[in-house]
């Protein structure tokens, strides 16, 4: 007689994530390498509308996440500064290029700005940034799941942010969800509902 194994529903049966860390965590220890195995498989896969679906499942998360009870970006990532993100947030704060370049930053390897520490000198106590408006565009645009052709950012953003940010894990997985549980090949944003 076969064992009754449990059912492969996703961890978004809840509108509000309270603890969106234990989430994470949690769905990432249980899922990390079937979720990377089936991103690295939509880059392969032909589906119908999944940019659609990615948008509507990422407006779909930000209700169920909030991440000012989160921060895990800003305190565990560095964004990519690019020189104009240096210039506006260095003139923002009263600074020169350089001086925000020596106190905050540093080159890496491939050449991009980054933060020489961590969690970001800018995030707040209570979780809100206080350069917020001036912020990089890396912060602004992240974690990228709502951009168009979703699957360019897969290997580069999407995979490493399933590891500190519980709103990509929520795409990931109800992503999977639709298509490989579900069968799902032709894809909308109706089906994020």
């Amino acid at each position: 007689m076969k064992k009754k194994i449990a059912s492969e529903e996703p961890m978004f049966t809840k509108s509000k994530i309270k603890d969106p860390i234990s989430y994470m965590k949690a769905a990432k220890r249980k899922n990390k390498k079937k979720y990377t195995t089936f991103l690295k498989g939509l880059q392969r896969r032909k589906l119908r509308g999944l940019d659609a679906l990615a948008i509507a499942l990422h407006k779909k998360a930000f209700k169920a996440v909030d991440c000012l009870a989160c921060a895990n970006c800003c305190k565990t990532m560095s964004p990519t500064y690019k020189k104009a993100d240096v210039k506006r947030i260095s003139k923002h704060l009263g600074m020169s290029f350089s001086q925000y370049y020596e106190k905050y930053l540093y080159k890496d390897k491939s050449g991009d700005y980054m933060n020489t520490q961590g969690p970001c000198q800018f995030l707040r106590k209570d979780n809100k940034c206080s350069i917020y408006p001036v912020r990089p565009k890396d912060c602004s645009g992240f974690p990228h799941t709502q951009n168009r052709d979703f699957k360019l950012y897969i290997a580069g953003t999407h995979i490493q942010n399933m590891e500190y940010c519980p709103a990509t894990m929520y795409i990931v997985e109800n992503m999977f969800d639709l298509v490989m549980n579900k069968k799902n090949v032709n894809l909308n944003a109706a089906m994020a509902k």
